[in-house]
């Protein structure tokens, strides 16, 4: 038994509303390191907690005996060096507790609550006929079952009087209270056999077919895939261990996803794009914005910028907005640089993030592609950083705390690992263009590879189509198209702005939308148990919901929207000749579901493709023609400052799945209020023109980038 080095270790504890660090014995034979995940007692039970730094001396006043020892150390040095200012400047920045920005980056489930249970004791014989109502109910219920042990949440949602009756058994002692942690995430291993020498000896026909086997493979390979391969149980297999032919041992199995089935080569550069590529290689640290627009091959520049990054033995890091993005981006990635591509993102499951954790902290050259999340996974060696689709806003987690902007933390991260941001879109955020499109760290790739024209877009007034009496949610023009589809082979998207329904008030006669009269953003419309009202998001305004348009004095004046759901039933009743695929988050829950609905529609499987703003950027579908955008309103005219700007910036990305191939594309935009001001800039893709016009109107209200706004709830 060895005696540590630092006898004594401070701790950040995971416990609701502990923030301060507490100290603990380190006991002799046991290593304790920062960055180490630990059990440690705290009051009666056990909780996770993360060594944040050893210590050589107590505090005079605290006496030795009193310091109780860590429990057991989990997983060993979970962060790098220095990986612990960066998690700091998050907690200060945001004004978040350390211990919730801590829980943000660690992979779930290593910091799991201990769980309070209740069990009955041994007394089988016990006489519970004279225990008040509420004691004997929980007595009762505890007995049902064999166990007899049930989590005190449980027992609380189950019996009302649940407390009362626990403090009588416990006090009789018939039942006892105890804390039990749940086991965290570990690693996973598979029985492996390996060959070691060469049989001299005659074997049975049965071992033979092993041997052979294991021949065929390299000599290693997985147990239970080797017995399957040879056609044999385990007999053979120990029999020939038995004899010092093979070894079977267990080895560990990263559950880090499968390799591409083909790999690439770097594609020829144009022009436009060598430039990017070479500007990235000679940057310093801090960010670059690379506009390019639909289909210009931005993410060709990544994989030729990434190329060198991993050559010189360092990691790089690729940032994406949504889950749904992952899937082609990773096969393309994987198809380029094989198996060191990783993949990290909620929709893994908490093993498949441990391994992909672990991988990352060796400091290997790996390329981590990910969510917003993976921009707090520790890469000890970070080369370069990739944010595609910089503009989105999904990037900024909203709740639970912490809630950060994973630009604004990419850019810290870039800062210190002294390499380059590229900040990836087709359509720059107004905060992003005004700070970078004046310096020479501004890159642009204006054409598409190979040169095709962007799609025309049709801007259809539906308030037309009203007064025609067409009272479908698609306009004559687009259902003729969609009427065309499957006799040309090809294929369409349409685009619902959201899933659910858009939450402002518009006349379908006139288009007239109410705004507040102080902001100059839409009203929102809220229904409660108190009626119908409108709220202004920014001051506060409410006002109730007129019954007749204030301009046109028009009865259609009612709340708008359309989601996902009703467009594909429309879709059946009015064209059942098509195939249609939904994609949005409730049709893409299950594991893998982005891959395989994309999957199916890019084999041809579906004719239309119906979804909300999760297929209007990276994707990159052949057969796809047509582009429709329905209830374009509801991006128009949503009750935020930056309505405008996303607006623009979905309809533009959208627009780019449409005529990636030889076929010429064509999008189809439907809208009660045709004399939009933004719709010229979209007609001619005018992104410089609408930029001007957006940053001269938030400079003369004060909105962001040209001021800041503050949100105080108080609840």
């Amino acid at each position: 038994m060895t005696t540590p080095a630092e006898p004594w270790v401070e701790v950040l504890v995971d416990c609701p509303g502990l923030q301060s660090l507490f100290t603990y014995a380190i006991p002799a034979g046991l290593s304790v390191a920062p960055g180490d995940v630990l059990r440690v007692p705290l009051g009666s039970r056990t909780v996770g907690g993360i060594a944040i730094q050893a210590r050589q001396q107590l505090p005079p006043e605290v006496n030795p005996e009193q310091v109780r020892p860590v429990t057991e150390v989990l997983s060993s040095q979970f962060f790098p060096a220095g990986y612990w200012a960066l998690l700091s400047q998050l907690a200060n920045y945001y004004q978040t507790p350390l211990i919730q920005v801590v829980r943000a980056a660690l992979p779930p489930g290593l910091l799991r609550q201990a769980q309070r249970r209740i069990r009955l004791c041994a007394l089988a014989d016990a006489d519970a006929d004279a225990l008040p109502p509420a004691a004997r109910q929980l007595w009762d219920y505890l007995r049902q079952q064999p166990q007899g042990d049930y989590s005190w949440r449980h027992l609380q949602q189950k019996l009302p009087q649940a407390a009362a009756g626990l403090r009588v058994l416990l006090r009789q002692g018939w039942v006892e209270s105890y804390w039990s942690q749940p086991d965290p995430p570990k690693p996973q291993f598979r029985q492996v056999a390996t060959l070691v020498s060469s049989p001299e000896d005659k074997l049975t026909p049965q071992q033979q077919r092993v041997v052979d086997v294991l021949g065929h493979h390299g000599g290693v390979l997985e147990v239970t895939a080797l017995k399957q391969a040879a056609q044999v149980s385990d007999a053979p297999l120990k029999r020939l261990a038995t004899k010092g032919y093979l070894v079977i041992q267990a080895q560990e199995t990263l559950r880090t996803g499968q390799n591409a089935g083909h790999r690439d080569q770097p594609k020829p550069l144009t022009p436009a794009q060598q430039r990017a590529v070479l500007a990235i290689q000679a940057a310093g640290r801090g960010p670059l914005l690379l506009h390019g627009v639909t289909g210009s091959g931005k993410t060709e520049v990544y994989l030729q910028a990434l190329a060198p990054v991993l050559a010189r033995g360092q990691a790089g890091l690729v940032l994406v907005p949504e889950i749904g993005l992952t899937p082609q981006l990773t096969d393309r990635f994987r198809a380029r640089f094989g198996s060191q591509v990783l993949v990290y993102h909620s929709g893994l499951a908490d093993g498949e993030r441990y391994d992909t954790w672990r991988l990352a902290l060796a400091g290997r050259p790996v390329v981590l592609i990910g969510t917003r999340s993976a921009v707090l996974v520790p890469l000890p060696n970070l080369g370069l950083i990739i944010l595609d689709e910089e503009h989105d806003s999904s990037f900024k987690q909203e709740q639970p705390a912490p809630c950060y902007h994973a630009r604004t933390v990419a850019t810290w991260r870039a800062e210190e690992a002294n390499c380059p941001l590229i900040l990836g879109t087709a359509t720059p955020s107004l905060e992003t263009w005004e700070a970078l499109r004046p310096t020479d760290r501004y890159l642009e790739l204006p054409e598409r590879i190979p040169p095709r024209p962007l799609p025309p877009v049709t801007v259809v007034d539906m308030r037309r189509e009203l007064q025609v009496g067409n009272f479908s949610l698609f306009s004559r023009t687009l259902a003729e198209q969609l009427t065309s589809l499957p006799q040309q082979g090809h294929q369409a998207i349409l685009f619902v702005p959201r899933r659910g329904f858009s939450s402002f008030v518009s006349c379908r006669s006139c288009g007239y939308v109410l705004g507040c009269p102080r902001c100059d953003t839409s009203l929102t419309y809220h229904q409660h148990s108190a009626g119908e009202g409108l709220h202004c998001h920014y001051c506060g305004w409410r006002q109730t919901q007129p019954d007749h348009c204030p301009q046109c004095e028009s009865p259609y004046f009612k709340h708008f929207g359309c989601g996902t759901q009703r467009v594909v039933e429309a879709l059946e009743r009015h064209h059942p000749q098509l195939r249609v695929l939904r994609f949005d988050s409730d049709t893409t829950q299950t594991k893998d579901g982005h891959r395989k609905l994309l999957t199916a529609f890019a084999e041809g499987k579906a004719d239309v493709l119906v979804g909300t703003q999760m297929l209007t950027k990276g994707l990159d579908l052949p057969r796809v023609t047509l582009v429709g955008i329905l209830a374009a309103d509801g991006l128009l005219h949503l009750g935020d400052y930056r309505a405008q700007e996303r607006a623009f910036q979905l309809f533009v990305q959208v627009a780019g799945r449409a005529g990636r191939a030889e076929a010429p594309g064509h999008v189809i935009l439907q809208t009660y209020t045709p004399d939009h001001p933004l719709l010229p800039y979209l007609l001619a893709y005018d992104y410089p023109g609408f930029m001007a016009q957006e940053a001269a109107g938030r400079q003369v209200l004060g909105y962001p980038p040209h001021g800041r706004l503050i949100l105080l709830r108080l609840t």
